[in-house]
């Protein structure tokens, strides 16, 4: 297998994460985003997508998306379970990594993508050019805010995002988080069990990749 990563964003940390939990050891090729390296026709015909990370099996077929590699080496590599064992399990762990893409990342995404200077042209990625709207990027840093004012709710006593078990959710809230300090944007100051649990999960050894 290849992995396409890029150190620098945060969608391949995501599979990074996974990888390092799960010990496997995968080929990397790194892909400068900032040097615009996932636009050049070599890694256009790798991912004609345009975006990170990407996972090449031996075979050949390539897996260009988060989750979808993911779910791959979960089934390939099941130990240690990181989406879960019982069906409970699953249907949490799916739930709350949803509501962390959806309320988290994809708003730190638009504020970012929207407001950024280099970003300009950029707005959305994959191949083709979108200009930025401001107010996309004022609403996304009031999204991003919002949900990070609800983490301590969501961990509340918890040592995990569900339960007893790390998980997928954990690796995305993380990068979440850290995600949002690019816009100086960060947990509230009184969210006692969101940092307990970020403080947690930032010493695990994959959160440092």
């Amino acid at each position: 297998m290849k992995f396409y990563d890029c150190s620098v964003a945060p969608s391949p940390r995501r599979v990074r994460m996974f990888i390092a939990e799960k010990g496997l050891d995968i080929e990397t090729v790194e892909i400068s985003i900032r040097d615009g390296e996932q636009m050049s026709p070599e890694f256009q015909a790798i991912n004609p997508y345009c975006t990170l990370p990407v996972l090449e099996l031996d075979d050949g077929t390539r897996l260009t998306n988060s989750v979808a590699i993911w779910h791959y080496l979960e089934a390939a590599h099941p130990e240690p379970a990181l989406m879960g064992r019982t069906p409970l399990e699953k249907g949490l762990i799916t739930n709350w990594q949803w509501r962390i893409e959806k309320d988290g990342m994809e708003a730190m995404g638009e504020a970012l993508r929207n407001t950024a200077k280099p970003m300009a042209g950029r707005a959305l990625a994959g191949p083709h050019a979108y200009e930025q709207i401001a107010e996309l990027g004022e609403r996304g840093k009031l999204r991003v805010q919002r949900f990070l004012d609800g983490v301590d709710d969501i961990i509340g006593s918890k040592p995990f995002v569900v339960g007893d078990s790390f998980s997928v959710a954990d690796i995305d809230l993380l990068v979440m988080i850290d995600f949002a300090k690019w816009l100086k944007l960060g947990l509230p100051e009184g969210a006692a069990n969101a940092k307990r649990w970020y403080e947690a999960i930032s010493a695990r050894p994959s959160a440092q990749l």
